[in-house]
């Protein structure tokens, strides 16, 4: 920060073309971009005052309302300040806007890929901006299963559904239109909001919590407009529990769904063959709330979610650690069945560790699959155990923080991991041509 600060006292005394289009940025986007700004600024000062005062219900009461005499004449005060932080917003805008370009440039069919999350920060600019909007009694996340007895609470307060469509669906439109720029497909983080999400009273635990609908037809409809008005495909993550009446919807909508391989099997643990992916589609080994392909195969993630406390009762855990020993043995199966592995590579699961060539023959499957659109994570390239993410935790994992075993350059210019690239691409080619 001190950098950038350095760097927008230089800026701000410029008048080229630069200012200029800073300044129409900021004419542009409005107050939602004002206040954002504001916000930050605030924030910061906040935090430094008490490192305590993590979003504005922490905040002096003064400060809570944006429409206070008090917030007015911080703004006014600290006017450079806010500029700062629009200068930032600016900034970021303009160096994704040109990495948008620059794939398109490189004739890149998706390009740039972005993530709608499924819900704002407690404490954050968008609640503060508009209490309306926002349900602060309630958070919402997801009911007890298997993989999580305890439920998962995300702490992000839900829209409410009556406030939405009394607004003529303004803040669903605003937020597409918003998440859709500078990309050529867009994922949607819990796809199922778009017809209920688990309401979580405050203060309680995930299972105390019940589903609350949405308006589903009008948001798809409007989902399908602002997605043919960007030229921007959409990506809809629907795992975990997912409501019969909610698959058809997405799938005449032109939503592409999200096939994750440790899911892709029966009761029996009979991994799909690949061919039969549908084609509306992305086809991913993992992804960032799941173990990479090292952590599934060593059960890392049981052991790990154990030493969190995520798995209170041993029996259940017990469960679940027989029940990854059947899928590890339908999955090294289905490798062998559909030719993702060498013949010489062994049949008994329980006895194999994790290789490069076991970490190749997953990713072959994906690559192999009959989905319109794979995805791959370089965690998995590197063959990393350790993962990204672990829901339902907060303070008991450096969720986020976790880096690459090695930098991009590197990664890059390694021998292994290119052989295993061209390996995929080829696999990758060859499923292509078989497609009718």
């Amino acid at each position: 920060m001190t950098a950038l600060r350095m760097a927008w006292k230089g800026f701000s005394a410029r008048s080229d073309e630069a200012m200029t289009e800073f300044r129409q940025f900021v004419q542009r986007e409005g107050e939602s971009l004002y206040w954002q700004a504001a916000f930050d600024a605030l924030h910061a000062r906040q935090v430094q005052q008490d490192p305590l005062r993590w979003g504005w219900p922490a905040w002096p009461k003064a400060y809570q309302d944006i429409s206070s005499p008090e917030v007015k004449a911080f703004c006014s005060e600290h006017a450079d300040e806010v500029d700062f932080y629009l200068w930032l917003q600016w900034l970021a805008c303009s160096q994704f806007a040109t990495c948008w370009q620059t794939s398109q440039r490189d004739a890149m069919p998706i390009g740039l890929y972005r993530d709608l999350a499924v819900g704002v920060a407690e404490g954050g600019s968008e609640t503060w901006c508009d209490r309306e909007l926002y349900c602060l009694k309630a958070s919402v996340g997801a009911p007890p299963d298997i993989l999580g007895p305890l439920g998962q609470n995300w702490g992000l307060p839900p829209m409410d559904p009556h406030i939405i469509v009394a607004r003529a669906y303004e803040p669903f439109i605003e937020l597409l239109r918003a998440n859709m720029q500078n990309c050529g497909a867009l994922r949607i983080d819990h796809v199922m909001s778009v017809l209920r999400l688990w309401w979580i009273p405050y203060g309680e635990t995930a299972d105390h919590g019940a589903y609350v609908q949405y308006p589903v037809d009008d948001l798809l409809s409007i989902l399908a407009l602002e997605s043919k008005r960007h030229s921007c495909m959409v990506i809809g993550e629907d795992l975990g529990t997912v409501p019969v009446e909610i698959v058809s919807k997405l799938r005449k909508s032109g939503v592409y769904s999200y096939k994750v391989l440790y899911f892709e099997n029966d009761n029996e643990k009979t991994f799909r063959a690949p061919q039969t992916y549908p084609e509306q589609s992305m086809a991913v080994a993992t992804t960032h709330d799941l173990p990479t392909l090292r952590g599934y195969w060593e059960s890392g993630d049981l052991t790990l979610g154990k030493s969190l406390g995520l798995y209170p009762d041993e029996v259940v855990l017990r469960g679940l650690y027989q029940d990854r020993e059947l899928a590890k043995q339908g999955l090294l199966d289905a490798l062998h069945k559909y030719g993702c592995l060498p013949k010489r590579a062994g049949h008994n699961a329980s006895l194999m560790t994790m290789t490069s060539t076991l970490n190749r023959g997953m990713q072959r499957y994906i690559a192999d699959s009959n989905s319109a659109l794979l995805g791959l994570q370089p965690e998995d390239w590197l063959e990393m155990a350790a993962p990204v993410n672990i829901p339902g935790t907060s303070t008991e994992y450096p969720n986020w923080r976790r880096k690459l075993s090695t930098s991009l350059e590197q990664m890059f210019a390694d021998a292994q991991v290119n052989k295993l690239l061209k390996d995929l691409d080829k696999r990758r080619r060859a499923a292509a041509k078989k497609k009718p």
